[in-house]
């Protein structure tokens, strides 16, 4: 049972990674436009730390910083989460900018999470607890079948079966 969460929410999102097309909704996408102090941004070296507060504080931006980059012209920076995206195109010289922040819904959280994309280290020690509970309740699931004297014969035939299909599966239907 400590592992329901965990196969509800893989089989769940498995379906749902599958059935894209089905399953996302609309992408809610904002534009904004702004000014951060032209200090930040101008001269050798950009305040970078400054400048992510600032977009997060002035506007709800949230994600990690996924890409800082600094041109002769501009700056750029990207936040990434799970569903999650924004990005912000920054003039060195007026200090002016523009932000596009993307929201892809809460069937694209779940997705992202399921695959670990844009959700930082913590959630991918969630995933890999998640496989070792996954791992465990298989080896427990043969572990009993061993003492099953009169379903053993049975429990290993079809278990090696379903092995059998699903290369069968693979070597078939994937190109």
């Amino acid at each position: 049972m400590v592992s329901f969460g965990v196969v509800f929410f893989f089989s769940a999102t498995g379906i749902t990674l599958n059935h894209q097309d089905k399953f996302l909704g609309q992408q809610q996408v904002k534009q904004i436009k702004g000014q951060v102090a032209p200090k930040l941004v101008s001269g050798k070296e950009v305040a970078k730390l400054e400048v992510v507060e600032l977009l997060r504080n002035t506007n709800g931006i949230h994600g990690a910083v996924s890409d800082f980059r600094i041109d002769d012209d501009r700056c750029s920076v990207s936040f990434k989460g799970p569903g999650y995206a924004a990005d912000a195109f920054i003039d060195r010289k007026t200090g002016s900018y523009e932000l596009t922040e993307t929201r892809m819904g809460f069937i694209a959280i779940i997705n992202d999470l399921h695959k670990g994309r844009d959700s930082g280290k913590a959630w991918a020690w969630v995933i890999d607890l998640s496989a070792v509970f996954l791992v465990l309740v298989s080896i427990s699931g043969i572990l009993i079948l061993c003492y099953l004297y009169k379903r053993r014969f049975t429990g290993f035939a079809v278990g090696v079966a379903g092995i059998v299909i699903t290369y069968l599966a693979y070597v078939i239907w994937v190109p």
